[in-house]
């Protein structure tokens, strides 16, 4: 074989191996984006602990949801957790049709996500959709959702700008998480109406004596009340690039009850973090744990169950 080529022989085998080893180096980052709630926040956290455990380097971007979206779609993160469906539609389609976003597997059922209101509220006659523009005096013409960009505020926008349910004359009031919720246990303990965003699992649901509205529909927070179902989208591709992680995330269903009781704990007690809330459940209830386990592997292909053990064992 002629020297010279011998040698671009050599030096092409060489790139390969380099690019695959790059490649290789560069599989065990996983990138995740969450949204500012709680319980995507424990889900996101609890994910990326045992990712990280098993050998991989897992981290996270803090997003609003639109740009939670972008930031998959253009290749700056891999996973998002928190594709409540189907109030999340407007907002997640466009990134599904574009083809580089993927709804990948579902994370939880049967959660909630719709208007609610104080029970006394409730029992006084707002019960539904229809009822929120007999009572516009005593609710100042204003209902209240969370941050700016939320799949919920456009909803409420949506109702406003359409004047659906004769809401032309409200306004939505957009805050963050804790600010709105400050807003309405203020307003409960003078027994002043409110309308207000609220979901399912969260801690509102036991420290508010609170009742979700009826008369959702295909075109508000979806049918069912406001029943939701909560998916885990990703990248494009990324689950032939990582089908080890893909496993783990197929295997990844959060209960109600985990959430539920990790943001009890958060909100009773401020100095515990969202990871932390997280564990401490897993730990009282390991089948679940062991089950996300089920078929997957540590970064360098070792059973990824006793690795776990021992992480949940500290």
């Amino acid at each position: 074989m002629d020297k010279t080529l011998r040698n671009v022989m050599v030096a092409m085998v060489m790139a390969v191996v380099i690019s695959l080893a790059g490649n290789a180096l560069a599989s065990k980052d996983v990138r995740f984006v969450y949204v500012p709630w709680t319980c995507v926040t424990v889900k996101t956290e609890v994910a990326q602990y045992f990712l990280n455990e098993l050998g991989y380097d897992a981290s996270s971007m803090l997003l609003s949801v639109p740009i939670a979206y972008q930031a998959i779609a253009t290749d700056q993160a891999d996973i998002f957790l928190g594709n409540w469906m189907p109030t999340m539609q407007s907002i997640a389609e466009p990134h599904f049709e574009s083809g580089k976003v993927e709804s990948f597997s579902v994370i939880m059922e049967d959660a909630k996500y719709t208007l609610a209101v104080p029970t006394y509220a409730y029992e006084g006659g707002l019960r539904d959709f229809s009822d929120i523009a007999k009572f516009a005096d005593k609710l100042e013409n204003k209902i209240y959702g969370i941050e700016e960009g939320n799949d919920g505020n456009e909803v409420i926008e949506l109702m406003i700008n359409e004047n659906m349910f004769n809401l032309g004359d409200f306004d939505l009031i957009p805050s963050s998480e804790t600010a709105m919720l400050t807003q309405v246990q203020n307003f409960a303990r003078n027994q002043q109406w409110i309308v207000f965003l609220g979901w399912s699992p969260h801690w509102m649901n036991k420290i508010i004596d609170m009742s979700y509205l009826t008369g959702s529909d295909e075109t508000t927070f979806g049918e069912n009340d406001g029943t939701a179902t909560v998916y885990i989208n990703i990248r494009t591709g990324f689950d032939q690039e990582q089908p080890n992680v893909s496993t783990f995330l197929n295997n990844y269903l959060v209960p109600i009850a985990m959430v539920n009781e990790a943001m009890n704990m958060l909100h009773e007690d401020n100095s515990v973090e969202p990871l932390d809330a997280g564990l401490a459940w897993l730990r009282a209830n390991p089948e679940i744990y062991r089950g996300w386990m089920d078929g997957v592997t540590t970064a360098d292909g070792q059973p990824a169950l006793p690795v776990i053990e021992a992480a949940m064992a500290k």
